[in-house]
């Protein structure tokens, strides 16, 4: 995939996300007279390029040069990517768009013409055309501007491509003996001619596709080409995701392999496009080595979270059949300290940046299996990073549930409510802020209990019952996580305040060290053995641990911590 090489124009390129429509469309336009102006053997100061594109100079001036060659080739990513965020139905534009393959006919051309012409100024947007697809698009005043400055260009490549009527019939022949002779698709057939005569492989098929359209009785294959109907392809890609075997969906569909995968590529595509992401944007992730920083270390991802990432808008209550696996999961679920949730935040957002960039260069006429599935990679690694910072604020939720259980809303839809209310906090949090994502969850939570304040559930005995013997074991696992909460609070402190032996006495004589249902303290001849030292000596280091502590802890966390 093209990327743009400056750093400082692809950030730029990742701001203007935030911009209204209509402004970044004059921004294209912008962007497209910049490129026409770029002479190839300069140098350009970047704050000359924001500028030119924006209106105004940036606030930190890049110092730098940008040699006016790799310039171009920038800015072509930039308003390539641009116009896909912004990409409209051809159909709608003032004037007329052409497609690639539309533009070189028109011409006489090749598609590999149009596309060297676009790196000789040429200028390209995508747009989205009948069929769903959205493919890149050339508007009749870029085409007109481009053969008034290049009219011997044009001439030259119309001279060079165009074929005589005595080859196009010589590929009619060629085509029709191979369809007799062997078992080669159209797509083979159409391969090997274009190879023998030194043709595009659009040319030929482009000549055979018109020849069959000219002539219905004359057929050059024993099967005439046959486009898919959007219905029979949904229901083929339905069918291989129910794990039907490709040979049975060449059967049912009369296609060859190579024309089933296509289909299902195809349909992977239109789904990737039409699904949304969003992320919160951060300059780290443009700049040079950010995979490897933000990427790396890999660690394993492993949750067995009951929410699916689908459920988000459609509001299902929990049911009382998956009680003892959300209770089992609030006892197992990680506590995050302030590193590690922000680099999971990090990591979450670059994942979905990533997807979100590639997708920018999906064709649905020419759809690579490999590049959606690292994009839907991407996305899963983002979905299971997702599920984990959930699964370690799911007794949050609980928490603040226990405190509007007098609205009079069943405790079980609160739970429910408040852990959709969680998944969508984790969606838009912004960590680059640097506030711990509890607090943001905690209002969003609370929000959503506001909307519900009031409404009743109307229940019966029996069931009455039993919700409250739930909201007891739930009650209970939410004191457990004020606990847990208010321990890592202290261990944090402990840190910060004591060096490494006094830290180790009291982490491990007041039992900070396991889980709030595990308990594991030691005693002071236990941690004089482990240390080398008398017990004596260890309740000195201890005492003076604690006047220390006794200065930076409130006399809540001071009692927490002692018991006293």
């Amino acid at each position: 995939m093209r990327q743009i090489k400056n750093e400082n124009l692809a950030r730029l390129l990742l701001q203007l996300r935030f911009t209204p429509v209509t402004k970044r469309r004059k921004q294209l336009d912008a962007a497209e007279k910049l490129l026409a102006i770029i002479e190839p053997d300069k140098e350009y100061p970047f704050d000359f390029v924001h500028f030119k594109i924006t209106g105004f100079h940036p606030k930190t001036v890049a110092e730098q040069l940008i040699k006016g060659e790799q310039l171009l080739e920038d800015l072509r990513i930039f308003i390539a990517k641009l116009s896909g965020q912004l990409a409209g139905p051809a159909t709608e534009q003032k004037e007329k768009v052409y497609t690639i393959e539309e533009l070189a006919a028109a011409f006489g051309v090749s598609t590999k013409t149009i596309y060297r012409w676009r790196k000789q100024g040429l200028i390209a947007r995508k747009y989205i055309f009948n069929n769903g697809q959205r493919r890149f698009g050339f508007l009749q005043s870029a085409v007109d501007k481009f053969a008034t400055k290049n009219p011997g260009l044009i001439a030259k490549a119309q001279n060079f491509k165009r074929l005589t009527k005595k080859q196009k019939q010589q590929i009619i022949r060629q085509a029709r003996s191979l369809a007799a002779k062997t078992k080669l698709s159209r797509y083979r057939i159409v391969e090997q001619i274009a190879a023998k005569i030194g043709r595009a492989h659009e040319t030929v098929r482009y000549t055979l596709l018109n020849y069959e359209k000219s002539h219905p009785q004359r057929t050059v294959f024993n099967k005439p080409a046959r486009i898919i109907s959007p219905t029979d392809a949904a229901e083929l890609y339905r069918l291989y995701t129910q794990d039907t075997s490709i040979v049975k969906l060449m059967e049912r569909f009369s296609r060859n392999r190579s024309s089933v995968y296509r289909i299902i590529n195809q349909q992977r595509a239109r789904a990737l496009l039409a699904k949304k992401i969003e992320f919160i944007a951060s300059d780290e992730f443009v700049r040079e080595g950010a995979r490897e920083k933000i990427l790396t270390p890999q660690f394993i991802v492993n949750s067995s979270l009951f929410i699916d990432e689908h459920q988000t808008t459609n509001y299902e209550p929990l049911g009382e059949q998956l009680l003892p696996q959300y209770l089992q999961t609030l006892k197992d679920s990680p506590v995050l300290n302030r590193e590690r949730e922000l680099e999971l935040f990090r990591r979450y957002n670059y994942l979905k940046y990533l997807a979100w960039e590639n997708r920018a260069d999906i064709k649905l006429s020419h759809v690579s299996g490999d590049k959606l599935t690292e994009i839907e990679n991407y996305l899963a690694q983002a979905t299971a990073i997702k599920k984990i910072i959930v699964e370690a604020n799911l007794r949050l939720v609980v928490s603040i549930a226990s405190k509007h259980t007098t609205s009079g809303t069943s405790f079980l839809e609160l739970v429910s409510k408040g852990n959709f209310a969680l998944i969508k906090a984790v969606e838009e949090f912004d960590y680059t802020k640097g506030f711990r994502f509890g607090k943001r969850a905690a209002l969003s939570i609370a929000k959503e209990y506001a909307k519900v304040s009031g409404k009743s559930t109307e229940l019966s005995r029996k069931r009455a019952a039993s919700l409250a013997d739930v909201q007891r074991d739930l009650a209970s696992a939410a004191d457990i996580a004020a606990i847990e909460w208010a321990r890592q609070s202290l261990t944090q402190v402990i840190k910060d305040e004591l060096d490494q032996r006094e830290q180790y006495v009291i982490l491990n004589h007041f039992g900070l060290v396991g889980s709030p249902l595990k308990k594991k303290t030691r005693t002071l001849k236990q941690i004089g053995d482990d240390l080398g030292l008398s017990k004596e000596r260890v309740r000195q280091i201890e005492l003076i641990a604690l006047q220390k502590l006794r200065q930076s802890l409130s006399s809540e966390e001071f009692e927490l911590l002692t018991g006293t």
